[in-house]
C-alpha cells in the first residue's frame, strides 16, 4: 500500500460513521496502534480506544469529514499529513451544548509506519482557534481575549507602535 493510499484510508476511517470504522482503522493501523492529540489526557493504545475516541467526535459532528490540504512529507518511516477537519457541532460533547456551528480545524498528522501500517499517530491543531471558532472562546487580538489574559494574571499586552 503506498503512503498516499494508507493516509487516505486514515482520513476516510475518520470520515466515517457505523459499524464499519473498526475494520477501516483496522485496514490502516497496527493493532498496538498509539495516537494522541491534543484532547487525548493520555497516549491511546489500540484500535478500540482510537474508535471510542473517534465515536466522541462523531457524536458531537455527525457530518465530520478529513480532507487532505497538502502534499504528505515522507521519509522512510515517518509521514506528515495535512489536512483538515470540517463538521458541525450538532448534539452535545461532553457537557458542551450543541453551538450548531460550522467548524474548520487545519490539523497535521506525524505518523510512524511499521510494515505499511500506521503505528503512532500524532495530530497537531490548534484548539484555541477550534474554541473559537464554535463561539466557546474569544478570538484574539479582542477585549475579551484580553479579559481572559488579565484573569489568567498576564495582564495587558503591550500595545505595539
Amino acid at each position: 500500500m503506498s503512503v498516499d493510499d494508507l493516509i487516505d484510508g486514515w482520513q476516510r476511517a475518520w470520515s466515517g460513521r457505523g459499524a464499519r470504522e473498526q475494520t477501516q482503522f483496522g485496514d490502516v493501523c497496527a493493532s498496538g496502534i498509539q495516537y494522541e492529540d491534543p484532547l487525548c489526557e493520555a497516549p491511546l493504545e489500540g484500535i478500540d480506544a482510537l474508535t471510542a475516541h473517534a465515536e466522541r467526535l462523531w457524536a458531537g459532528f455527525p457530518d465530520v469529514r478529513l480532507e487532505r490540504t497538502g502534499d504528505r512529507l515522507t521519509g522512510g518511516r515517518f509521514v506528515a499529513a495535512p489536512c483538515k477537519v470540517l463538521g458541525t457541532h450538532r448534539t452535545p460533547l461532553e457537557g458542551l451544548p450543541a453551538t450548531n456551528r460550522f467548524i474548520v480545524v487545519h490539523c497535521v498528522f506525524y505518523c510512524e509506519l511499521q510494515h505499511e501500517l500506521l503505528l503512532r499517530v500524532r495530530a497537531f491543531y490548534d484548539v484555541y482557534a477550534a474554541a473559537v471558532a464554535l463561539g466557546v472562546l474569544p478570538a484574539r487580538g479582542t477585549l475579551g481575549e484580553k479579559a481572559l489574559l488579565v484573569l489568567r494574571g498576564f495582564g495587558w499586552r503591550a500595545q505595539r507602535g
